[in-house]
């Protein structure tokens, strides 16, 4: 496969494909068509010139190619692709590592250890190095130091000191992010997310209470990260009675599923609840409401924990290595003024029996 049959295949000009693969433009293409080039790379196994002249001469004659390979571990979603932000950060990985004379040989998720024939792939297909995406349990650690000898991570929560990892505090970020409701007067605020082991579901009870606010369970709900853990999340809390005037989601796809339910009981956004959330993936700003989120730097997570990978693949480290990236508000539409006759628990009721 040549950058002119790749050109051919995505439907672009060479010199596009050479400017996405060897990023020399921050705007070398759209999303959708870097997207497009890089699953033909990715599908064909290509790699670029500097690597096929990269070749040794063995003593045995044979000629042994000098580029490695890693891996992901999407930890904390079974299907790799249906996590918005976790694919945006591995495509980073992929593409920061590609530019190193690495390649992404394959992707597996944490069910994948369990299930004996991709747990076989997965330990017979040798690779240099892994990068764990997400939150993973010890177990999921403790199989990646037996079988991997180069293990880093990244993602919002912090890991083991043992790792290397590259982070953006997702515990600073959920203090942030109450701060913000709490300055436009709201004193009730529920959360929607994970709660076991979850260091933006603390940061949640910690702002509340640094600001002096109660906790209580009704206003919380458990669930996956996911849209349709936002849209049960918002059902949960009605049920639970929850009048609260502001919702923080642990991510912004649980805040889009959140704010389909917050809607179809008539509620507006943010004239009645306000939503705040953690992520800032593409789609928030493209939202209506635009989604006021917690700018996490996704691109620069996986650039560098890619660096920080490949550096300890080739023994530049030996002392694990934590690196904490900075976040920022990005403030949009989807938060308001507090406004005392209004929180989820009465509007429901009122909205329903409106309808009756």
């Amino acid at each position: 496969m040549t950058l002119k049959e790749i050109a051919k295949e995505a439907g672009v000009s060479i010199s596009t494909v050479s400017r996405v693969i060897n990023k020399s433009s921050t705007n070398a293409a759209s999303k959708e068509v870097q997207d497009r080039i890089w699953e033909i790379v990715r599908r064909t196994g290509y790699t670029p010139n500097r690597m096929a002249r990269d070749l040794k001469l063995k003593s045995a004659g044979a000629l042994e190619p000098l580029s490695r390979s890693i891996a992901c571990l999407f930890a904390r979603t079974e299907a790799s692709k249906s996590d918005l932000f976790f694919s945006r950060l591995a495509r980073s990985i992929e593409q920061e590592a590609f530019r190193h004379n690495y390649i992404l040989k394959y992707s597996f998720t944490a069910i994948d250890i369990h299930h004996p024939s991709t747990f076989r792939f997965i330990t017979d297909n040798h690779v240099d190095g892994v990068v764990v995406l997400g939150r993973c349990h010890k177990q999921t650690l403790s199989f990646l130091k037996k079988h991997f000898n180069c293990v880093a991570y990244t993602g919002l929560n912090s890991l083991d000191a043992r790792y290397d990892q590259v982070i953006s505090d997702g515990y600073q970020a959920s203090l942030t992010a109450i701060t913000h409701l709490v300055r436009l007067g709201h004193t009730r605020i529920g959360y929607i997310g994970e709660t076991q082991e979850e260091e933006r579901y603390t940061g949640y009870r910690t702002a509340l209470s640094s600001h002096g606010l109660p906790f209580k369970k009704a206003y919380v709900a458990d669930v996956p990260l996911s849209p349709e853990g936002g849209y049960l999340g918002v059902r949960q809390l009605i049920e639970q009675g929850a009048d609260v005037s502001a919702l923080f989601c642990s991510n912004d796809v649980t805040a889009i599923g959140a704010m389909r339910a917050i809607q179809e009981i008539g509620c507006r956004i943010p004239e009645d609840i306000s939503i705040i959330s953690i992520d800032d993936i593409d789609t928030a700003q493209y939202l209506s409401p635009m989604l006021t989120t917690i700018h996490m730097p996704v691109e620069e997570m996986g650039q560098m924990t890619a660096k920080i990978l490949i550096d300890r693949i080739e023994g530049g480290h030996r002392l694990p290595v934590k690196m904490n990236l900075p976040f920022y508000l990005a403030n949009r539409e989807s938060c308001g003024q507090f406004h005392a006759s209004r929180n989820l628990s009465a509007l429901f009721k009122e909205n329903t029996a409106t309808k009756k």
